[in-house]
């Protein structure tokens, strides 16, 4: 056995053991990509650096610890080292880690998801997706100008996917609440204005635990959504089931009841949290003594933090917009500062990761990304106000052509390129690579300009005997991971294919889902 020190705590472990494992094995954790529990150590990402006492640098992965060792395994010149890493590989790496029609909706709704599971007939599931950002989809999908269709990928080949329709099918077609409504747990927050902006954030402070009250001067909630919109565009009976299924988690609805200076005094010193949502600025709203400007009252955008602690504002009293989405959206924005605040923590506001981007599609990568897509044309409704059949839903769900990754959720890379606040452009230099998508008849995709050639792939298709498998194809920095003799994906991975997507720490290669 031997000793020594990782950032100045003793481990004692046995002779030819790695600095990464004697770290390990002390509770300390050091990023690599590159590592995989299954196979020996092949020094790729460079992801792992540590420094020794003389300050020299090296990755942890490949060298023995010794005894007498004194490790430090993150200062400024490390995390820099590692963030330069991340960065040469991310130079190289062409994909989008959200779709473009995520990133265009004021919401953030995953989108690409929710197609997925409509194209499986997955209605409950598809609810789950859109109601995680958007409070009202069947009302949304009726009125909202859908700025996600605009930014859609499928825009560029032909016609964007119906995106608006089909978040309306999933918000007509169930009449369930999606997600069990947790049990009070002590806080309070008032929302003075029960427009759209004010119903999200009740809603999604309630599914957190906090007793939301709405307080409205009219008698129904709903603020303009009632009052300004036809009821040949958003019937009455469908606005009314939505807020519905927002009040019957438990929000409390105050209605006729004017906010005044006095009042508004009197919501502070009787709530924990308060929000206001009371739509266009008025004179009324102008005596609250907020911070403000002749636009609205005046927010961390952010945070929507008021000049006031504990006071946060949303929707159109802090800049008048013709979106009821953006107020959906900043109703559920505001609900995560607002339980920040509740809880004594930094309000940072609703987290945001690390978005890998490249731009718009290239004409020769139309085909790439057909290659899971339904290849039929936009379809529309027969009448100008009916939503789509179940079975006109799942076609034209699958005309989506997967823009996002579908290992956003857990691809290192993002992970860690976020943790270090890593810069996507610091290093490219040269026109990205074309997008090219190989698609194994019932199992994975593989997306080679996502590849990072940590190698793992081609290792463990080589200790499982595949009789293809991948392998290196190439040299220096035109060298990528490919399948030998031009052979198929399923020819390559007859074994291996769920195993090696598991351990694939990018999006490169993926599972992919069967409708």
């Amino acid at each position: 056995m031997i000793k020594l020190k990782i950032d100045n705590k003793s481990v004692e472990v046995p002779e030819g053991t790695s600095v990464m494992e004697a770290a390990k094995a002390a509770g300390i954790h050091i990023p690599a990509m590159c590592m995989d529990e299954e196979l020996d150590h092949f020094t790729s990402c460079m992801l792992c650096l540590v420094k020794d006492a003389t300050g020299r640098m090296f990755p942890s992965c490949s060298v023995a610890a010794s005894g007498g060792m004194r490790i430090t395994t993150d200062d400024e010149e490390i995390r820099e080292g590692r963030r330069i890493a991340l960065e040469l590989l991310l130079s190289e790496h062409v994909g989008d880690c959200e779709a473009p029609c995520q990133l265009g909706c004021p919401a953030h709704m995953n989108i690409p998801l929710m197609n997925r599971l409509i194209a499986g007939g997955k209605w409950e599931e598809s609810l789950r997706v859109v109601k995680r950002d958007i409070a009202l989809p069947a009302v949304l999908g009726r009125i909202c100008p859908a700025p996600c269709e605009g930014a859609c990928h499928r825009k560029t080949v032909d016609e964007a996917v119906s995106i608006c329709l089909l978040k309306r099918f999933v918000g007509d077609e169930n009449d369930l609440h999606p997600w069990p409504v947790p049990a009070l747990n002590g806080k309070r927050a008032a929302i003075v204005g029960a427009g759209p902006a004010g119903l999200a954030a009740a809603y999604y402070l309630r599914l957190k635990g906090v007793d939301a009250h709405l307080f409205d001067r009219a008698g129904k909630p709903g603020g303009q959504l009632r009052t300004a919109i036809s009821h040949d565009i958003l019937p009455e009976e469908v606005l009314d089931k939505e807020i519905n299924t927002i009040l019957e988690t438990g929000v409390v609805f105050h209605g006729g009841v004017t906010v005044n200076d006095t009042f508004f005094d009197e919501l502070k010193n009787s709530y924990d949290a308060l929000v206001l949502a009371t739509g266009n600025i008025d004179d009324l709203t102008k005596s609250f003594q907020l911070k403000g400007t002749p636009k609205g009252i005046e927010v961390n955008r952010e945070t929507y933090e008021t000049s006031e602690k504990g006071v946060f504002a949303i929707g159109n009293v802090i800049r008048s917009s013709r979106l009821a989405v953006r107020s959906v959206a900043q109703g559920k924005e505001a609900a995560f500062s607002v339980i920040q605040y509740l809880n004594d923590e930094t309000i940072r506001g609703e987290p945001r990761m690390f978005n890998s981007r490249f731009g718009k599609l290239h004409d020769l990568e139309f085909a790439e990304y057909l290659k899971e897509a339904n290849p039929a044309r936009r379809h529309f409704p027969s009448a100008d106000f009916s939503g789509f059949t179940p079975g006109e839903a799942i076609e034209e769900a699958r005309r989506c052509m997967h823009c996002d990754c579908r290992a956003a959720g857990n691809c290192k890379l993002r992970i860690y390129s976020d943790n270090c606040q890593a810069d996507q452009k610091r290093f490219q230099t040269t026109p990205r690579r074309a997008i090219t998508k190989q698609i194994q008849t019932s199992g994975v995709v593989y997306e080679k300009e996502k590849c990072i050639k940590c190698g793992i792939c081609v290792r463990l298709t080589k200790k499982y005997r595949e009789k293809f498998g991948l392998t290196f194809i190439g040299r220096g920095f035109d060298v990528i991971i490919g399948i030998p003799f031009d052979e198929s994906l399923d020819a390559a991975l007859v074994q291996t294919a769920q195993m090696v997507a598991r351990h694939c720490p990018t999006g490169a290669l993926e599972i992919r889902e069967m409708n």
